[in-house]
């Protein structure tokens, strides 16, 4: 399948960015309310950058090639190997970027990643039924709908209900060594 060179690439998360991200955050409140909560302080930033440090997280910013810009950032969650070999993903475009196709270029080349380099077999996202925006995404994506999980995580003050939609690596795959033989 031939593809168009894309307008994206990605950008591994540092804490260099904290500035960047932070302004992006908050300069995006009205796309991420109440679906998300992305830290907006530099604190919040210092905080939530942890999560990247064992390797079982992968954070990304995606950058617009022509002007560096950050359209948005992903996050490979709770890399599981073994029998799993799977992983969750959160994303969220950044307002000034929005709307553009910059998100599906971003995490095709997200999904490229997770499935050749990470060799993971299975990607989740999980998703509030409310927002249109990012279920339109997955869908554009290939992802499969799995099925809906109530009170699935904390979000704005409430546990809220998730649908479930993933997708799993093309074949041909070549599997992790973690993976057991039998």
């Amino acid at each position: 399948m031939s593809m168009k060179p894309s307008r994206v690439e990605l950008s591994p998360l540092t804490l260099a960015d904290q500035d960047e991200f932070c302004s992006l955050v908050r300069a995006s409140a009205e796309l991420h309310t109440p679906w998300m909560q992305l830290p907006t302080t530099a604190e919040e930033f210092q905080r939530w950058m942890t999560r990247f440090e064992d390797g079982t997280n992968r954070g990304f910013l995606i950058r617009v090639r022509e002007t560096g810009e950050a359209a948005g950032a992903v996050n490979i969650n709770s890399i599981i190997r073994g029998r799993y070999q799977g992983a969750s993903l959160g994303y969220a475009a950044f307002a000034p970027s929005a709307a553009r196709g910059y998100m599906v270029e971003g995490l095709t080349a997200v999904l490229r990643y997770a499935f050749d380099d990470l060799r993971l077999h299975r990607l989740e996202a999980n998703i509030q039924p409310g927002n249109k925006a990012s279920l339109a995404v997955v869908q554009r994506l290939g992802f499969r709908y799995e099925g809906l999980s109530p009170a699935y995580l904390f979000i704005d003050g409430a546990w809220r209900d998730h649908e479930r939609w993933a997708v799993t690596a093309p074949s041909p795959w070549t599997p992790d060594p973690s993976l057991p033989e039998v």
